[in-house]
């Protein structure tokens, strides 16, 4: 491997949505857009763990858990609650605990008593392994609005190195993401070893290295900057996606 297969200073790929702020939520909440089912799809994929998480804390059992956040939903698209939703100061991860809550309160036996939402499967959500993914949390001392603020936080991270990897593997950089990802976290491997791995110099490496962190960090800012209002909210939302990480 020759030292031309650096990690690009340029993104290899487009983001999924343009880094307007709300755009997801905008686009998930109009039906004539379209973005409409993919944007519905990444709301639904980034927030059902950490509901269900916020659920199984809140002393709900794992069945009861996942039927509630299916119907919780199956009730937001049937009664259309994100066309309501528009650009306005506030987090929407913080709507939407607030929303869940508000039908904890008052809807979800009414909602499960006349069918509308409990027990259909109307979102292709992936509970299969929710339970044991619930059970390596170790916190267990962190109340039920921490874990979700952690679940949250640990939900953007896989989604952001999902991309990147998409885009290293579209470029067919696939080996390079593989032996460089360690480096995105707190790593002591040193560079000479991946180095002679990947048949590159040492200063190869490092480069690409500086460049796989820039990128991770343009699509971390990328996926908060789509559910919140403004670009000091991004900032704000880094802080605190970090500081849920180590709570």
């Amino acid at each position: 491997m020759s030292d031309d297969s650096h990690v690009s200073s340029t993104p290899t790929g487009t983001s999924r949505f343009a880094t307007t702020h709300w755009s997801v939520v905008l686009a998930a909440g109009d039906s004539s857009s379209p973005q409409h089912r993919e944007a519905l799809s990444t709301l639904c994929q980034k927030y059902w763990f950490p509901l269900y998480s916020y659920l199984r804390r809140h002393g709900y059992a794992s069945h009861q858990a996942e039927d509630c956040t299916q119907t919780f939903f199956a009730q937001m698209l049937e009664k259309k609650y994100l066309r309501q939703v528009g650009p306005k100061p506030g987090k929407f991860r913080s709507f939407l605990l607030t929303a869940l809550k508000h039908f904890l309160a008052n809807e979800y036996d009414r909602t499960r008593a006349q069918k509308r939402g409990g027990g259909r499967r109307l979102l292709s959500l992936d509970f299969e392994n929710a339970e044991n993914q619930y059970i390596l949390e170790p916190s267990h001392q962190l109340s039920a609005e921490k874990l979700y603020e952690k679940s949250w936080a640990l939900t953007v991270l896989e989604r952001t190195m999902d991309r990147l990897e998409t885009e290293l593997a579209s470029a067919n950089k696939q080996k390079l993401f593989d032996c460089l990802k360690v480096y995105l976290s707190a790593s002591s491997i040193p560079y000479r070893d991946v180095a002679t791995e990947l048949g590159v110099t040492e200063g190869a490496v490092k480069v690409s290295v500086h460049r796989l962190r820039k990128r991770c960090r343009e699509l971390l800012r990328d996926e908060i900057a789509q559910t919140v209002t403004t670009s000091d909210e991004i900032d704000e939302e880094l802080r605190n996606l970090f500081s849920a990480l180590g709570g």
